[in-house]
């Protein structure tokens, strides 16, 4: 990209923006003075053994919810994910490893039998055990319940308690991703004591999970819930009880900067110790300083999505053209500093269903002129594009808005708050949004029928509202298919056929940028931007 075009696109990003927070804040401009509340945590970090200290992660976003049986957002898996377990996780190389259970064996092609962890204890004293187990997965799967994400499990027909310590999951078919879907940061264990208390908590007419936001989670993890101030931070403690490796530090605390620059200037002063994300513009000057900069491919993908419950979206011509206006690259090098790649579709090239040889839709204004004319649009119509928080989504939509005015389209973009943006998204309240998805199954079974299955439409994930009954068969039965040759051919097919359809522009693949202090070890961050603590020590 020539440069003096980058810098004026940058220039007038950052110009357009600026106007738009001064709309959108009704002239507020306050900042929070944080430096007060972490004298005492600064202070802590300062030991030689790498044993204890109070960490800081300045994060752009709190939690939406601390139910990891409800959970949806990245920002909440990232916390629960140092509270909670499952039967099995990822390490650093992606691999399945065992967790609370510490083996495994395929007995037949419906049948899987764990053997668990013993000595294992929640938080609140309970036993791990069988029991804990099938407790966890029937309120995934119970309809009261109502779990987002209890798609993910929906293969499993029964969980049979065979011992204390030994667990058999029966599938209504067989399922290939099993293993790959009790990774997510959904299927995790909680305390039996505690899903009865919300079970009786529901009984009294409240909802689900509002005994684990209420209280926090109760789970086997190396950290302890402490507490939570909604909008400002949530803290962690150190489970001197856990049954594996301990983990170093004292506390951690989820501490939310909206502003980036002030998460820059945390980490530099030596407030915070992680923060994330560091914007890409301010990746060099991180480094500069006595911090440094990680970043880590992602398995995610970002996108701009349309909902095709309301017109003129529900025209497959008008999602083509809108489609054929953006310049992906152009995004990358403008918002992102070059970093992340470019989607051909919805799967990023480290997930399993991955095709590299799929044909994206390609910018071609004449063309997308044609098709707008051809749908009745030739004058085209006025809209709104929703975004959250996060700057550079921010800036995609300032650069959408601009470009859909060759289609002559007025697009109004609104900034809404995280947990408001996701209820009004669920629920189906935009035209066009945009937002991103973590995938950290790994698998394309998740990931394609949670966006684009007929079946998930709102809060299960289906926020495009996307339906066709075509891809809802090709995706039923890639997910009972255990020939990977076989499944590898359907999630093509599938994937043509969404390239084809645009229920969504497939923007990029992106990094997580995370900023360190030297003071600090032993942090990573998974694919899916999850924040790994076990690790983590003291250094200076």
């Amino acid at each position: 990209m020539n440069k003096n075009f980058k810098n004026s696109f940058l220039l007038f990003i950052v110009m357009a923006f600026a106007l738009l927070l001064v709309a959108c804040s009704g002239g507020d401009d306050s900042t929070e003075d944080s430096s007060s509340n972490n004298d005492a945590s600064a202070d802590s970090s300062n030991n030689t053994d790498g044993a204890g200290g109070d960490l800081v992660l300045a994060t752009l976003s709190d939690a939406a919810n601390l139910d990891p049986h409800m959970s949806t957002d990245v920002p909440s898996a990232s916390v629960l994910s140092n509270i909670t377990e499952g039967l099995v996780k990822k390490d650093k190389d992606g691999e399945i490893v065992p967790s609370l259970a510490k083996s495994w064996t395929s007995i037949d092609d419906l049948t899987w039998e764990f053997e668990l962890e013993e000595g294992v204890q929640f938080h609140d004293g309970e036993q791990f055990n069988a029991t804990a187990v099938k407790k966890s997965f029937e309120r995934i799967l119970d309809p009261e319940v109502a779990a987002p994400r209890a798609f993910l499990f929906e293969a499993i027909k029964e969980v049979e308690v065979v011992s204390d310590y030994t667990v058999r999951i029966h599938t209504h078919y067989p399922f290939a991703p099993l293993l790959n879907h009790l990774n997510h940061p959904v299927g995790v264990i909680l305390s039996p004591a505690q899903i009865d208390a919300d079970y009786e908590n529901m009984e009294a007419g409240n909802i689900a999970g509002a005994i684990m936001n209420a209280n926090g989670p109760v789970g086997t993890g190396f950290m302890k819930f402490d507490s939570w101030t909604p909008g400002t931070e949530i803290k962690l403690v150190n489970n001197q009880d856990y049954w594996n490796q301990k983990a170093y530090i004292d506390s951690v605390t989820f501490k939310v900067i909206p502003e980036s620059a002030t998460r820059a200037a945390e980490l530099e002063t030596g407030y915070a110790h992680i923060i994330e994300p560091v914007q890409p513009n301010e990746v060099e000057m991180v480094d500069a300083t006595s911090s440094s900069v990680s970043i880590t491919p992602g398995s995610s993908l970002s996108y701009i999505g349309f909902n095709i419950n309301k017109k003129p979206f529900d025209d497959v011509r008008v999602r083509q053209a809108i489609s054929m206006i953006v310049d992906q690259q152009l995004i990358i090098d403008g918002i992102y500093e070059g970093i992340g790649e470019p989607a051909r579709g919805p799967l990023a090239p480290t997930v399993f269903g991955y095709d590299g040889t799929l044909t994206p839709i390609t910018k071609d204004i004449e063309k997308a002129k044609t098709l707008l004319a051809e749908a009745g649009y030739a004058e085209g119509f006025e809209t709104s594009i929703w975004t959250n928080d996060n700057p550079q989504r921010q800036n995609i939509a300032i650069m959408l808005q601009e470009e859909l005015k060759q289609l002559n389209i007025t697009a109004n973009i609104e900034v809404l708050e995280w947990g408001a943006y996701l209820d009004k998204t669920d629920a189906g309240e935009h035209e066009m949004y945009i937002l991103g998805l973590s995938n950290p199954v790994g698998d394309a079974d998740y990931f394609l029928t949670q966006l684009y299955h007929s079946k998930n439409h709102g809060g299960s994930g289906n926020t495009t509202f996307y339906s066709n009954k075509e891809l809802d068969a090709i995706l039923d039965e890639a997910r009972e298919e255990i020939d990977t040759t076989k499944r590898l051919a359907m999630y093509k097919q599938a994937q043509e056929i969404l390239i084809e359809e645009a229920p969504m522009i497939y923007v990029h693949h992106q990094a997580y940028i995370t900023g360190l202090s030297e003071k600090i070890e032993g942090h990573w961050i998974n694919d899916s931007g999850h924040h790994k603590l076990q690790e983590v020590k003291f250094v200076k």
